[in-house]
């Protein structure tokens, strides 16, 4: 149970979502480290309630296995309880289920389920967006929680271990792919509840070019400029080494901007100093402009980005 009326609503639109990980629990089962997922879990589903400019309130969890490893399933719950705390919801229930036919060996699979709140008249739709509006990116963590199958054939195809030192970094090639989903309530809700912000595009499967349309009025676009966010060696090294073009990278992974932000030109500024001192690493990283074309997102210097 859930009191609606203590969280200090007063004309509540209820907004609910529903998520997983994906193929990236394979990692987390190759790499032994099942320490983020459930933070993963939470983040997935939480980023998707904000984008309508809803405040989470619950969640809840769906764990499935052959057998129960208490161990395991004891750490990936304490992910998920981390994830809850960072978006300040409540962890109310869950469900864990044992299913030998359905499930071999240490095979497990997670769902998440999460409702939020929005006052009637404060919920994000994008309808006010206009040419001229600002594209403001919000860094990611990494790979996030999508592109994994394509991940997974990279290092399967290079005969590379999740023990194995990263080719692009310091730490195992695990640890840096396990980075969890980053949870960006707190900071987006604090700008939103500001008045700064006119729409949000939580950047999952599909990418840039697939997700940021989602949140535009018909007959607009984005025209984004490469060059002013930095492209992390992590994805120049998927790029490389799976031989992905930049443009299908645009399609597969988030590239760096886990968050897009829509702001009207004179709020600019307020917002991107209101999402920076909330902990956020912010790029203006285009503008809304016309288009009734099919490719509703253009990004310039684009190939350059992955040269430097």
């Amino acid at each position: 149970m859930f009191d609606i009326a203590a969280a200090g609503f007063k004309d509540p639109i209820l907004v609910a979502a529903t998520d997983g990980v994906g193929t990236k629990l394979r990692v987390a089962l190759s790499a032994n480290d099942h320490s983020s997922v459930g933070i993963d879990l939470v983040a997935m589903c939480v980023n998707d309630l904000i984008v309508q400019g809803a405040e989470p309130l619950f969640f809840l969890d769906y764990f499935a296995t052959a057998k129960l490893n208490n161990e395991r399933a004891e750490e990936v719950i304490k992910g998920i309880a981390e994830g809850c705390r960072q978006a300040g919801c409540a962890l109310i229930g869950g469900e864990t289920a044992e299913m030998p036919g359905m499930y071999h060996g240490e095979d497990y699979d997670l769902a998440g389920f999460s409702v939020g709140a929005a006052e009637r008249d404060r919920v994000l739709t994008g309808a006010e967006i206009e040419a001229g509006d600002i594209v403001l990116g919000l860094a990611s963590n990494g790979v996030h929680s999508n592109g994994f199958s394509l991940v997974r054939k990279i290092i399967e195809d290079l005969e590379l271990d999740y023990g194995d030192e990263a080719p692009f970094s310091d730490e195992t090639l695990g640890s840096a792919l396990l980075a969890p989903t980053k949870i960006y309530v707190k900071s987006c809700m604090a700008a939103h509840r500001a008045g700064l912000i006119k729409g949000l595009a939580h950047i999952t499967g599909g990418g840039l070019t697939e997700n940021i349309p989602r949140v535009l009025p018909d007959g607009l676009g984005v025209k984004l400029d490469g060059a002013n966010w930095p492209i992390s060696d992590l994805f120049k090294w998927l790029s490389n080494a799976g031989s992905v073009a930049p443009e299908e990278m645009a399609r597969t992974f988030n590239c760096g901007i886990g968050m897009v932000v829509i702001v009207t030109p004179e709020n600019s500024d307020a917002a991107k100093k209101q999402l920076s001192d909330a902990g956020e690493s912010v790029f203006e990283i285009g503008i809304v402009v016309s288009d009734d074309g099919d490719t509703r997102v253009k990004i310039e210097n684009w190939q350059a980005a992955w040269q430097n």
